[in-house]
């Protein structure tokens, strides 16, 4: 039980709760007090990774080669990386925060699309670094369709492949059977990145944990995009409950959680949740937003509806199609609060 890892995000997803507006300064205060807790990898930058910033996505308060620049000038021990979406990113940028001293990077894309990702690999592990392939809505395949894609993974040259629990809608049933069928295929180290819709992180966490997930991502406080992701101080606590060799001091991470990440941190409400429940990915509410907002329609029945359809892609034709054999519902519309998303990840 001492291979287990946790990937700390709280610089990366969690940029998404603050409009990707983290500070070089408190990166450094933050990654800081990680490296001196024991955290081994540590995660930085825009929420969807590199060459992400720019008005439509969210602009980053500072640059991807700042955060890097400050994350080499700050870390001794710890490693440090970046997320990389195929088609977002450029191979150059791949190329850039390698030549920065990223130890790992992330390469992520819907588990429909792995292909994208197999030139950002083969990039990457030119430069003789850790990369993972993060299978975004990993729940939307089978069990033996996502072992697949693991076994077309490392023919890539990937180290570790990520289930992705993007809408946080999984059980652990799933990741179960998930880890059973990559199991029958390939021996690919395995990681976990859940998000907190449901309530499941932690649950999730724990179980891939104990069936032998290599990486769990983690942030402090939960702080990530929706309902966030799991806590790193109690993933930790709970793991040394369980006996994992997770050496960390719990006093020392809640003091640094609590004066750098407690302000910042928000809170889970309907609309998260019901993303969770039916499986519908947040960086699309803006599309529900706007045709709720044409028909005065209820959102969450509109996210019900859609998902029906599809969990992976958002057409907006569709969805004004479902909106406009709904019922006007102006206290439904009017309750649910759009403001604060600001995702877009997926195109």
């Amino acid at each position: 039980m001492s291979n287990l890892k946790i990937m700390d995000v709280t610089l990366r997803d969690g940029s998404y709760a603050i409009d990707f507006q983290f500070s070089c300064v408190q990166q450094k205060m933050i990654t800081e007090g990680l490296e001196r807790l024991g955290i081994e990898y540590i995660e930085i930058g825009h929420g969807m990774g590199l060459h992400a910033s720019c008005p439509e996505n969210g602009l980053a308060l500072h640059s991807d080669e700042e955060y890097l620049l400050t994350a080499k000038e700050t870390l001794k021990k710890a490693k440090y990386g970046m997320f990389c979406i195929p088609g977002v990113a450029r191979l150059e940028d791949v190329d850039m925060a390698c030549d920065l001293g990223a130890s790992f990077l992330r390469i992520g894309a819907n588990v429909t699309e792995i292909e994208r990702t197999e030139k950002y690999i083969k990039r990457a592990k030119d430069h003789h670094v850790f990369v993972t392939t993060n299978y975004m809505k990993s729940y939307v395949v089978s069990p033996e369709e996502f072992a697949e894609k693991v076994v077309r993974s490392e023919s890539y040259g990937a180290d570790l492949a990520y289930v992705v629990d993007s809408a946080g809608c999984m059980t652990p049933d799933e990741l179960e059977r998930i880890y059973e069928a990559v199991r029958k295929r390939s021996n690919l180290a395995l990681g976990f990145h859940g998000h907190d819709n449901t309530g499941l992180a932690m649950t999730n966490s724990l179980k891939a944990a104990e069936l032998g997930f290599e990486f769990i991502d983690c942030s402090l406080q939960g702080m990530g995009r929706s309902s966030g992701n799991t806590s790193t101080e109690l993933f930790a606590i709970n793991a040394k409950k369980f006996g994992y060799d997770v050496d960390v001091d719990v006093k020392e991470m809640l003091k640094l959680s609590k004066r750098f990440v407690y302000p910042l941190a928000k809170k889970i409400n309907l609309i998260d949740v019901m993303c969770g429940y039916t499986g519908f990915h947040t960086s699309y509410l803006q599309d529900i937003h706007k045709i709720a907002g044409k028909y005065g329609v209820d959102p969450l029945e509109l996210m019900e509806r859609y998902t029906a359809i599809d969990q992976v892609h958002m057409d907006v034709n569709k969805l004004d199609e479902i909106a406009k054999t709904m019922k006007v519902d102006m206290d439904s519309f009017m309750i649910c609060d759009f403001n604060g998303y600001f995702g877009h990840e997926q195109k």
